[in-house]
């Protein structure tokens, strides 16, 4: 079993999302929320995918798109790392992202099915991870970070973003 993180593997800035993740086997969590993500978002209509829960902050498409995205860059990094590789990585601006995305095009099932084939992506990756690659350290965003790290990153964080949702967005009028 995968151990969590120690406090040393990764910036500070991260420990909220790690926290988030509960106890247990790693890959059944990512499965669990893949799930958990599926049925939140499966619920959710076209007009309400649009749905801003205030000014300048993002829909709830493009909250999606952005869990996406992130995975994918996260999911890159824990490869970079797994594999041993000490190139520093550069960090991402996020908002760049999702407004060069335009996700709000697409249908949310769309949205959605890219999420889907990228979180299994993430898992089959992370279950074929040789056991001692999980020590790795790398340096992403100007800092060291483990990939085991990395691997919690990606649960917590669309655990984080799937809470906002939930309660910024679906329980505010969408």
């Amino acid at each position: 079993m995968l151990q969590r993180p120690n406090e040393s593997e990764f910036p500070q800035y991260y420990a909220e999302y790690i926290k988030l993740v509960p106890e247990g086997e790693l890959l059944q969590i990512l499965k669990d929320d893949l799930s958990k993500t599926i049925t939140l978002f499966e619920g959710i209509s076209e007009e309400d995918g649009d749905f801003r829960y205030a000014p300048n902050k993002w829909s709830i498409k493009e909250a999606l798109s952005h869990m996406t995205d992130t995975e994918r860059i996260m999911s890159y990094r824990m490869l970079r790392v797994g594999r041993g590789d000490k190139t520093a990585l550069a960090g991402f601006d996020e908002n760049l992202y999702v407004e060069g995305a335009q996700i709000n095009r697409l249908p949310i099932r769309s949205i959605l099915e890219d999420f889907i084939a990228t979180r299994n992506a993430t898992i089959t990756f992370a279950k074929n991870m040789p056991e001692q690659a999980w020590d790795n350290i790398g340096f992403a965003n100007n800092t060291e970070i483990t990939t085991r790290a990395i691997a919690y990153i990606i649960a917590g964080h669309a655990i984080h973003h799937k809470k906002i949702v939930t309660e910024r967005y679906l329980n505010s009028g969408a």
